[in-house]
């Protein structure tokens, strides 16, 4: 099973330049304290870094 990442919305992206904003609607965040899961690639990963100002983000722990 993939590893899997929480990453939350805790910022506005009001304000912010178009890259940042383009780079949270990839990843699926478009409102404050929104959570999504996503896989844990270095594609994320990559993006996670470029904004990290605005969001906040830890492994997914499993229940099983």
């Amino acid at each position: 099973m993939p590893e899997l990442l929480e990453v939350t919305l805790v910022r506005s992206m009001v304000g912010r330049p178009e890259k940042q904003r383009r780079i949270l609607r990839g990843m699926g965040l478009t409102k404050l304290n929104r959570t999504v899961e996503l896989e844990d690639t270095p594609s994320i990963r990559g993006m996670i870094n470029k904004v990290t100002h605005l969001v906040k983000a830890k492994e997914k722990v499993d229940a099983a």
